[in-house]
C-alpha cells in the first residue's frame, strides 16, 4: 500500500517537473523572441545576424528544456 502511494507520489512530482522546464523554456524562448523583435525594429539592416542568433538561442533552449523533461520523468 505504502509503495503504490509512493510510485503515484513521485510520478505527480516528475510530472510537476517537467511542467515547471516547458513553462521555462516557454518564457525564455518568448523573451529571446521579443528582445529580437526590438532589435530588428531598430536596425532593420541586421536582422539576418539577429534571426540567425535567435534561432540558435531558441534551439539551445529546447534542447536543455527536453533534457530537463527527460530527466524529470526518468528519475
Amino acid at each position: 500500500m505504502f509503495n503504490l502511494n509512493l510510485k503515484i507520489m513521485t510520478g505527480s512530482i516528475a510530472a510537476i517537473g517537467a511542467g515547471i522546464a516547458v513553462i521555462g523554456a516557454a518564457y525564455g524562448i518568448g523573451k529571446i523572441g521579443g528582445q529580437a523583435m526590438d532589435a530588428i525594429a531598430r536596425q532593420p539592416e541586421a536582422a539576418s545576424m539577429i534571426q540567425t542568433s535567435m534561432i540558435i538561442a531558441a534551439a539551445l533552449i529546447e534542447g536543455v528544456a527536453l533534457f530537463a523533461v527527460v530527466v524529470a520523468l526518468v528519475a
